[in-house]
């Protein structure tokens, strides 16, 4: 038999914390991507599983002191970013808005555009 060396658990554990961090990132911007509303969900559900998955291997983590978390924050901090946040979401809500009136007033063959193709 062979003697195979082995990744000590921490370096295991921060391997696989790694890789459910770029799984989340994947599954998110597939999420985002998808057109057909099936896909979307079905991409949004194994967001959801593999966020969960994570947090609990992080718990783990930090419980085994394997995971030093970072320097608290302070909620000053925290809710001026929130702020920021949800600014900058009333902006794109009153993008979106404008656009979608501004095209429901263009005739229809007027906004028929063959050089642009559909984004997906």
């Amino acid at each position: 038999m062979f003697n195979k060396p082995s990744l000590p658990d921490e370096d295991m554990a921060y391997t696989i914390l790694s890789d459910l961090k770029r799984v989340t990132r994947e599954y998110a911007t597939a999420a985002t991507e998808s057109v057909c509303p099936d896909i979307r969900q079905m991409f949004t559900q194994m967001l959801n599983s593999t966020l969960t998955l994570q947090g609990e291997l992080y718990t783990v983590m930090q419980q085994n002191n394997m995971y030093n978390a970072s320097s608290p924050v302070m909620k000053q901090e925290v809710d001026k970013q929130l702020q920021q946040y949800q600014q900058t979401q009333q902006k794109t809500n009153q993008f979106v808005q404008q656009t979608q009136s501004a095209q429901s007033q263009i005739p229809p063959s007027a906004s028929a555009n063959p050089t642009m193709p559909a984004y997906q």
